[in-house]
């Protein structure tokens, strides 16, 4: 293993956020569970299509579609996200092949690309659950493409919070989240008005080369129901050996835990229903 994988890994967890005891929520808000493990170029991907990586998944996601996506830039990490963001836009991209297998629910999506493998989901229930559908695409990967290495390892979770299926109407957002993250809906004098707020930050795990983004703010419901989002993407941009993805990722899924209810009210959390359970391995 190299020596810049090595500094990818963490025996212990780094310590960023207080502990809090592991539940599944008998109400769950998470819309969106992304898993994305990027890795240097493969042309082959591109050149013919992946017929050896659908047989080892295709009894699990039976289904595919071809598409082209853009090819994103790589900037260096110390680069702000916004000045990326007029970078790319200001960049002529060109498009590559995207592949995507879907389970015949349609809940569960894998995305391959000449540079990048993803797992997708929107029925979230748990990390074990979720860490066994993305074992064959890993698999698979390895078998027939063998990259050298990732070059990014990422795990988000975006979660809504729709008052109306909490019985929460009638409940102020200062009163549903810490007041770390409420903000301006902790002022009682500017209750009701705030029509739009977004809010982003990049959070450094100490002794670590893992980071998370945090965005959170208002957002609206399929049903146009006003909403809370909390996106919270885990990643570390180091070179990673592939052996140890899923390391890293299992100590994501326990800091996603943290991060999410260091976000929530004892009030939200409550709602919910939270059912404890034994913590992930």
């Amino acid at each position: 293993m190299s020596k810049e994988s090595n500094t990818a890994i963490a025996r212990n967890d780094p310590v960023l956020l207080p502990d809090s005891p592991r539940v599944i929520y008998g109400k769950n808000p998470l819309v969106q569970v992304i898993c994305q493990l990027r890795f240097p170029p493969i042309l082959r991907i591109d050149a013919e299509p992946p017929a050896a990586f659908q047989d080892r998944i295709r009894r699990d996601y039976p289904l595919l579609q071809e598409k082209p996506v853009e090819e994103l830039i790589d900037f260096p990490s110390d680069i702000p996200r916004n000045v990326v963001n007029l970078l790319r836009m200001a960049t002529k991209q060109r498009s590559v092949k995207a592949y995507d297998f879907r389970s015949e629910d349609g809940n569960w999506i894998v995305s391959l690309t000449r540079d990048f493998l993803a797992l997708t989901n929107t029925n979230y229930e748990r990390w074990e659950n979720f860490r066994n559908h993305l074992d064959s695409p890993i698999e698979a990967l390895l078998e027939v493409y063998q990259p050298a290495y990732f070059t990014r390892i990422g795990l988000r979770y975006q979660d809504l919070i729709q008052r109306s299926k909490l019985g929460l109407d009638g409940r102020v957002w200062g009163q549903l989240l810490k007041q770390h993250i409420a903000g301006i809906f902790c002022a009682s004098d500017l209750k009701g008005t705030v029509q739009e707020v977004y809010s982003e930050t990049v959070l450094q795990f100490p002794d670590s080369s893992w980071r998370s983004r945090l965005r959170h703010g208002l957002a609206l419901s399929p049903d146009k129901e006003e909403c809370y989002l909390i996106d919270s993407d885990f990643f570390t941009e180091e070179k990673v050996d592939t052996n140890h993805a899923m390391e890293i990722l299992n100590c994501f899924n326990r800091q996603s835990g943290k991060l999410f209810r260091w976000c929530i009210s004892e009030t939200l959390h409550e709602a919910m229903d939270p059912r404890p359970i034994e913590p992930a391995v």
